[in-house]
């Protein structure tokens, strides 16, 4: 057995044995968040049950926002142009080791353009990969795979959709008063950031095909259970030569929306410059969508076949919304961000904002969320300390997206299209997670 297989196989072991569901995961952190702030702060029981109800409610324009972004381009994915040059991309590896490395490759730098691109446009391309090779007698380890899709989401805070690093860079942000304005040309658009992003998607297209297992231990796409299924059931041929059916079909009605959709991006970016925010990606995924759609009825069932994992995020996002609350009304995130802040020194101040980042990420997955808790503290240290404030978005940015290879909320979306259980694929993500500790926790203290 190769040594990088020694390596990942406890991993591997250790989550499919005790790794809970992302829905049980988000009741014990809810649980433990309870504790801690019993144990840590002044608070009394009372006062984290209410902060916690509280916060339950408090993320809802952010939850239907990514659950409509998820939605959007998880349509768009499935449009017949895109299906297209997918299953083009799948067929390109001839080999294992360009099989995976394909799929790292490109749903990493999805991510660096939007993370829910990543998510669904990875996990589409895994599924033609795993189908294509099959067909050709390649035989791939399927959950391997489906790791290296959902990989991308390590380095989408450092690309065109990061929370933090947008925040800042907007006028009137929450934290202007503390650091001002931030551009993007200090952070994301920062040649470190931009080289470090791309040393982390190379090494990870070149690290997970290493962790192929034996051929005894290989899990093969099931063609049959993956393929979509046609999900309409209502027989609608007694309406075919109706004046009805014919606008249900009509191509223009949906090309023209796309159009007027189009029109505004086009104002939009001419005015406001390169400006993005989760309403404008939500926009140009329905923009492209409803322009590569057949028909409006064909957008709608492409709609209705991306709405099944949204069910499950809206279920569990507001338990990490009461997290939230939880966290700043006992002042337990305080605590916890503090803890750092006083052992830091400037040198040290952005690697422990990244650890921080980290942490927090693993109780509240919602990197604008956690930036805007924890961002005072660690700016106002970074005052105390001369640091660049720069650092401090990017540590908390960084810390923020290495967690997520052990967070397991994000992985719904991709589960969902691949068809597999968090635990065939969380063994393998943990190795990532490992990876750019050292990546981004080095780029921090000697780099930047």
């Amino acid at each position: 057995m190769k040594i990088s297989q020694l390596i990942v196989r406890p991993f591997v072991v250790l989550v499919e044995r005790y790794y809970p569901d992302p829905f049980i995961f988000a009741i014990l952190i809810t649980f433990l968040t309870f504790l801690l702030s019993l144990g840590l702060t002044d608070s009394g029981l009372q006062q984290s049950i209410v902060a916690w109800g509280n916060g339950l409610s408090s993320l809802f324009a952010f939850t239907t926002q990514i659950c409509l972004m998820l939605i959007a381009a998880h349509a768009l994915s499935h449009t017949e142009s895109v299906q297209r040059l997918l299953a083009k991309c799948g067929s390109l590896p001839q080999n294992k080791f360009q099989a995976y490395a394909l799929v790292a490759l490109v749903t990493g730098f999805c991510s660096l353009l939007a993370w829910s691109l990543c998510l669904v446009a990875g996990a589409i391309l895994a599924k033609e990969v795993a189908i294509q090779a099959q067909r050709k007698n390649l035989k791939l380890h399927y959950p391997l795979l489906v790791a290296a899709a959902y990989s991308g989401m390590v380095v989408w805070h450092m690309g065109y959709s990061g929370s933090a690093t947008l925040s800042v860079a907007t006028t009137d942000h929450p934290l202007q008063d503390i650091m001002g304005v931030l551009p993007v040309t200090e952070t994301m658009l920062d040649p470190t950031n931009i080289v470090l992003a791309l040393i982390t998607i190379i090494s990870i297209a070149i690290v997970i095909p290493l962790l192929h297992p034996a051929d005894s231990e290989l899990i093969e796409v099931d063609i049959e259970k993956i393929e979509n299924l046609d999900t309409e059931t209502i027989d609608t041929k007694q309406f075919e030569s109706t004046f009805a059916h014919n606008l249900d079909n009509m191509r223009l009605l949906n090309i023209s929306i796309a159009l007027l959709f189009g029109i505004y991006l086009v104002i939009w970016f001419a005015t406001e410059g390169f400006a993005l925010n989760l309403n404008i990606v939500i926009w140009s995924f329905l923009c492209l969508g409803l322009l590569l759609a057949n028909s409006p009825k064909h957008y709608l069932k492409l709609i209705v076949n991306a709405s099944g994992p949204v069910g499950l995020i809206l279920l569990q996002y507001p338990f990490y919304a009461g997290i939230l609350g939880i966290m700043k009304g006992t002042g337990l995130v305080t605590v916890m961000s503090n803890y750092f802040t006083e052992i830091a020194t400037a040198q040290t101040l952005p690697f422990f904002a990244f650890l921080s980042g980290g942490l927090i990420n693993i109780f509240v997955p919602s990197g604008g969320g956690q930036w805007v808790i924890q961002g005072p503290i660690f700016l106002e240290a970074a005052k105390t300390l001369n640091v660049d404030p720069a650092l401090i978005v990017l540590g908390v940015a960084y810390g923020d997206q290495w967690t997520n290879m052990i967070q397991p909320f994000w992985t719904i979306p991709v589960l969902a299209i691949a068809g597999l259980h968090l635990r065939q694929i969380m063994g393998y993500t943990f190795m990532i997670f490992l990876l750019t500790f050292f990546l981004f926790g080095g780029a921090l203290l000697f780099i930047y």
